[in-house]
């Protein structure tokens, strides 16, 4: 699969992800049983993720999103990260659990979660697709997660690369 200059190799299949996103469903619906959750889904990477969650989960859920920034048009992270969109919903006394595409450097969603934890949350999890350690820089803990990925630019299933590739429904990387 190529996209002009760029060359694409499919990492996770669709099928490999909606069993992922089956089991992710499972685990949350298991440990919320009957509680109400707050999911909170990192704009805008996760949506396609959540959506396909959200779908799964037997449970009465709220949703709203936050969008953080602190890549820009680049591969790698400025380090910096910034709320572009913040939350509509209170968090505090929540169960809140936070949908992400990926963990990488860890700065961000350490950013999010510690954000997060000052607006006091009865509970805050983690639910991350996939998970690229090898780059980890912030240590995090993933309470629910569906793949780790290699050291490797990854796209589709909601991932980019300035704003491209998020429609494939594979997980893919991307090679100039």
């Amino acid at each position: 699969m190529s996209h002009r200059k760029h060359r694409l190799e499919v990492l996770i299949s669709r099928e490999e992800i909606s069993q992922v996103v089956t089991r992710l469903a499972s685990e949350i619906n298991r440990d919320y049983r009957g509680k109400p959750l707050l999911l909170i889904g990192v704009l805008k990477g996760a949506f396609v993720f959540m959506a396909d969650l959200v779908r799964q989960l037997g449970l009465p859920v709220e949703v709203d999103f936050i969008r953080l920034s602190s890549y820009g048009a680049a591969r790698e992270s400025s380090g910096r990260v910034k709320v572009v969109q913040g939350l509509k919903t209170p968090v505090e006394g929540r169960d809140v659990l936070v949908i992400e595409d990926i963990v990488d450097t860890g700065i961000t969603i350490s950013f999010l979660l510690d954000y997060l934890r000052r607006k006091k949350p009865a509970s805050l999890k983690l639910c991350a697709l996939t998970d690229k350690p090898s780059r980890r820089q912030v240590t995090v803990s993933i309470d629910y997660l569906g793949f780790t990925v290699p050291d490797k630019f990854v796209v589709g299933y909601g991932l980019d690369f300035d704003e491209k590739f998020r429609y494939l429904p594979d997980i893919c990387s991307m090679e100039n």
